[in-house]
């Protein structure tokens, strides 16, 4: 059980270490003057600790997010102040010190665990310092500012601003208005029945693999109860975020489970639909595959830019200005939501579309709205990019080459080539896609020809990422890898033409996107990408471009073989990403990354 210690002599009526208690600390009592370092001495330095200010005034949950937020080694508020393991060592010697010594109880002075946590921070521990918004912390001196404080306190409600806050900030249409006004709830009636996110998380899943199943009859009860199914999963996929939220329950479990379960329900349902489709007589295993291609494509294009731009310096630009001009008039920030087609609009979309038409209809209108959300957020991030002059650092040009995928054939074709000319990255990268793509489309399958453009691909490919990645429009290179690996694949699968190609086709493009979104959530939780190793047995972008194309090839004359050959790919594929996925993030190293950012 953590511990907190009440720095001081307590206050007469105030129910402090009663709110305390209930948020699961154990309480200890230490005299302000000397007392402090020596209650920091009983208590476990692998526990996490709090010293709050026997005076402090506030709401439950202002201590809550000061004292119980685990995603932080160090995190504070007016009065309050809880560190992790990680940063005791910082608080013992400050507390050692005599930073915690009396010194609050004169107007004007700063309160002792104020100065404890400004000591902390000192010493180069991030100081972790959650918005309060209307919520009160104080630590007041006389009577009077008791009073105003505990009047505050009074006038704000609590639960409320916890409920409202559960719900991210920036979100899509459809969630803000047709479902966080009672999802929110919904984790409230979660959060005291002990329920924790990754059991919603959970749920969810389960709840999309059923609509899945559903879908996948090729029956209309079937597809009517797979539409409602679909949006009770996401409803609880907005539950669980916004129970993490209203809990404080973030941890690297729910990490992972958040970071790949929305890609796994969305195309397990794609699926679904295919099959079902193929009951009815109507292959449409093309267009599932095409709509997840362009889905994962689209995600990638999104990550890149904003990893390439995370810490741009002079990273202004007039197209960024007129977004922020456009964002001030409130219809039209609801506008360019919607029209990019995020989650909660793709999902209802989908539900509505399957339980009222076909699959092939589904998959028409997926494709065509995702592909001109992909096209208008594209174009204005390649404006942004080219009408800045922001410098990109050493980081950014490193997650950009993480993000590329690039394995040994690559890193052997950078030596043979050689550097490109400063900005010709992106050129190398269109070339060499465009080739390969055009050469396969062109060509019957397993011609040679697909072979040398695959050749021709892997070397400029190489070539793309020999120089570090930072010109305006190098965010490019890994979204342009990710389309021609994978729609090469669909491309040979359906040339091939023979029974259980593309679905073949559509489990080793789903292995291997789960490798590429799993590398963006380490990257984005400060951990770097998946070890290189990983990345070399799975032969990188280029290695398993040239390998699907030299399959094809060897077995152009037994078509049947090469969906077994596509089958076994994507079994090794996914067996190695997998288990070393799991041990990454059930790992203790792992980041808890929760998306509070566009939604996807």
């Amino acid at each position: 059980m953590p511990t907190v210690i009440l720095a001081g002599p307590p206050v007469p009526g105030s129910p402090l270490t009663d709110e305390l208690r209930s948020l699961g600390f154990d309480v200890r009592s230490a005299d302000r003057a000397e007392g402090i370092a020596a209650a920091l001495a009983a208590v476990p330095a692998d526990q996490r600790v709090a010293v709050v200010d026997s005076a402090f005034v506030g709401h439950p949950h202002a201590l809550r997010l000061a004292l119980t937020d685990p995603r932080f080694d160090a995190c504070a508020v007016t009065g309050a102040l809880a560190v992790r393991p990680g940063a005791r060592a910082a608080l013992d010697r400050a507390a050692a010190a005599g930073e915690g010594t009396a010194g609050g109880t004169d107007a004007g002075a700063v309160p002792c665990v104020d100065r404890l946590a400004a000591a902390v921070e000192a010493a180069g521990t991030t100081v972790h310092r959650p918005e309060l918004g209307t919520l009160v912390a104080a630590v007041p001196v006389t009577a009077e500012e008791r009073d105003a404080a505990v009047a505050a306190v009074a006038a704000v409600d609590d639960e409320a601003v916890r409920l409202r806050t559960a719900v991210k900030s920036r979100d899509g249409f459809f969630t803000t208005f047709f479902v966080s006004p009672y999802s929110r709830y919904i984790a409230r009636w979660c959060a005291r029945r002990g329920l924790t996110p990754n059991q919603v998380t959970t749920a969810s899943l389960i709840t999309a693999l059923a609509a899945a199943g559903c879908a996948a009859t090729g029956d209309r009860w079937g597809y009517v109860t797979a539409g409602v199914l679909l949006l009770v999963s996401f409803v609880l996929d907005c539950a669980d975020g916004q129970l993490a939220r209203y809990s404080l329950q973030y941890s690297t479990m729910g990490a992972w489970l958040d970071a790949t379960f929305d890609r796994a329900k969305e195309y397990a349902f794609y699926a679904g639909l295919a099959l079902g489709a193929a009951r009815g007589g109507d292959d449409v295993w093309a267009l599932a595959l095409g709509a997840m291609i362009l889905m994962t494509c689209r995600h990638v294009v999104d990550f890149a830019f904003n990893e390439a731009n995370h810490d741009a310096t002079a990273n202004t630009s007039p197209t960024a200005a007129l977004s922020g001009k456009l964002d001030s008039v409130g219809w039209t920030v609801w506008v360019r939501r919607m029209i990019i087609l995020p989650i909660g609009e793709r999902w209802a979309m989908i539900a509505v579309l399957t339980a009222l038409t076909t699959p092939r209809t589904v998959f028409y209108a997926l494709l065509i709205g995702c592909a001109f959300g992909a096209l208008y957020t594209t174009a204005g991030r390649v404006l942004r990019s080219l009408t800045r002059r922001a410098k990109r650092t050493d980081r950014a040009a490193q997650a950009l080459a993480d993000l590329a995928d690039s394995g040994p054939i690559a890193a052997l074709a950078g030596r043979i080539v050689g550097r490109t000319a400063p900005g010709a990255q992106i050129a190398a990268a269109v070339i060499g896609s465009a080739a390969l793509l055009w050469t396969a489309w062109a060509h019957d399958f397993g011609s040679r020809q697909v072979v040398i453009a695959a050749v021709l691909y892997a070397l400029l490919a190489g070539a793309a990422v020999a120089r570090p990645l930072k010109g305006a429009l190098d965010w490019l290179v890994p979204p342009v890898f990710r389309a021609a690996e994978y729609t090469t694949v669909l491309i040979l699968a359906a040339k091939a033409d023979v029974p259980g190609a593309l679905p073949a086709a559509f489990g080793l493009v789903a292995a291997v996107a789960y490798h590429h979104y799993d590398t963006v959530y380490r990257i984005r939780g400060g951990t770097g990408a998946p070890p290189h190793w990983l990345v070399r047995t799975i032969g990188g972008h280029e290695g398993r471009v040239l390998l699907t194309a030299v399959l094809a090839a060897v077995l152009a004359t037994r078509a049947a073989d090469f969906t077994v050959a596509l089958t076994a790919l994507a079994a090794f594929v996914a067996l190695v990403v997998l288990v070393e996925s799991i041990r990454f993030w059930v790992s203790s190293g792992a980041p808890a990354v929760h998306d509070e950012g566009e939604p996807a």
